[in-house]
């Protein structure tokens, strides 16, 4: 059985490489199953070597170069309309306090299709209507497995981010050090100094002596 390896974002999906598609809702994009059957029949195995969510028009890419593009399935959600904006912000903010996904558009709201989310909904004196499409919720600011698949995609980015690292710890470390050494150099050089000085003194002391016994026996 054929396995997929790697996720190939959707800008760089070529239409000749395609082999078949298959249809997944939020959960499973976030989430992939261990194995996958397309539409057209084509069943493989998900093997890539870490996790990562795939948005519509995605594609897993299969050992022999084939692609299998993604495409989001319909579920059940609930379009939430407010009468003002700021009730639909209010409802936006206690729906994060919640942990509730949502996809925000311009003046609505796309949430699961739940009792206890219709509740709240009507709580905040909003009105939900059951909808049937897919759906894309915000990424959590939290997700940092989400942030790092994304960064390691970007090869540019992630190149660009670990020069930056490098260079401002060697440049770091470097300058340190090198400060070290000079304070280090200066203070041996005046304290050399310092005692060239007591040696030059006691050589004028001995010259004076000298001169002083060579007079004496004159």
């Amino acid at each position: 059985m054929q396995k997929a390896t790697t996720i190939v974002r959707r800008p760089a999906v070529r239409a000749d490489r395609v082999a078949d598609t298959v249809e997944l809702d939020h959960a499973g994009r976030s989430a992939l199953p261990s194995s996958l059957t397309a539409a057209g029949g084509l069943a493989f195995e998900v093997a890539l070597p870490k996790a990562g969510s795939l948005e519509d028009g995605d594609a897993l890419r299969l050992d022999d170069g084939r692609l299998v593009v993604v495409k989001a399935a319909a579920e059940p959600l609930l379009e939430v309309r407010a009468e003002n904006p700021a009730r639909l912000m209010r409802l936006a903010w206690q729906l994060g306090g919640n942990h509730v996904e949502a996809e925000i558009g311009a003046d609505v709201l796309h949430i699961p299709a739940s009792p206890a989310n219709a509740e709240l909904v009507r709580g905040q004196g909003c009105v939900a209507t059951p909808v049937s499409r897919a759906f894309s919720p915000e990424k959590a600011a939290h997700d940092h497995s989400t942030c790092g698949h994304d960064h390691g995609h970007d090869h540019h980015g992630h190149d660009h981010g670990h020069d930056h690292g490098h260079d401002h710890g060697h440049d770091h470390g470097h300058d340190h050090g090198h400060d070290h050494d000079h304070q280090g150099h200066d203070h041996a050089h005046d304290h050399g100094h310092s005692h060239s000085h007591g040696h030059d003194h006691d050589h004028a002391h001995h010259e004076h002596e000298h001169d002083h016994s060579h007079k004496h026996d004159h």
